[in-house]
């Protein structure tokens, strides 16, 4: 398995924010983590990438404890937060040179071409991010969490406040990017998921309370609409 959860549970503080989940993705899946705000979703992927340890359970990341092996761990996981951390005083392939070498890539130059050619990022390679539209930074973001390759990509809300426009083209990239590696996409839009996933999962309160292939919620009366509404029920 490309990603396996077991029986994590996280607590901050006297709060619960995942409860027992436990969830394994294959290789090459674009899985949808969809929920409404605080159900979880974004704790669970930053136990994923590493970003803060599990109070209980085990994850691991292609084989790789990520709390007894962080270093390998991190190595196979792209992680694009959902507010996007990049420097926007630094120009677009001034930042990706910078990023390339922290993950100690030999041919800087050729990598940070390649990538940005695949995201669409060639008009813009000259300009500072700070300069960007927000569907352009985005693409940025996305591009320093693949620059090394990794075999598993995470996306945290990655289409939060752009424009119908920046929309389609970030989705048709995510689209892409997912054919030779596992993708998690958090997002409490619905039309998102039905769009660029292969699998669901629906998250509230902490815990996951459906999985299973896009085709399966669709064949279902309602649909994947009537799933997300019956988690907003009191």
């Amino acid at each position: 398995m490309a990603i396996s959860i077991q029986n994590v549970s996280k607590k901050f503080g006297n709060q619960m924010a995942l409860s027992n989940v436990s969830l394994e993705v294959p290789p090459a899946q674009v899985l949808g983590l969809l929920g409404p705000n605080g159900a979880g979703k974004s704790t669970l992927m930053r136990l994923i990438s590493g970003y803060f340890p599990a109070t209980d359970g085990t994850v691991s990341v292609c084989g790789f404890d990520v709390l007894g092996q962080p270093m390998e761990a991190r190595s196979c996981v792209g992680y694009l937060p959902e507010h996007n951390p990049i420097h926007t005083d630094m120009y677009v392939r001034e930042y990706l040179e910078y990023t390339a070498g922290l993950h100690g890539i030999k041919d800087v130059s050729a990598a940070v071409s390649s990538m940005i050619e695949k995201v669409g990022l060639t008009p813009e390679s000259h300009k500072l991010i700070g300069q960007l539209s927000k569907g352009y930074r985005q693409r940025v973001g996305i591009a320093q969490a693949l620059i090394h390759d990794p075999k598993v990509l995470i996306l945290d809300e990655p289409t939060s406040g752009l424009d119908p426009i920046q929309l389609v083209d970030i989705r048709e990239l995510i689209r892409e990017v997912g054919r030779d590696r596992t993708v998690i996409l958090s997002t409490h839009i619905m039309q998102e998921v039905e769009e660029v996933c292969d699998r669901v999962v629906l998250i509230h309160q902490g815990a996951i309370v459906a999985d299973g292939a896009l085709s399966a919620f669709a064949s279902k009366p309602g649909g994947l609409e009537s799933a997300f509404q019956e988690l907003k029920l009191p």
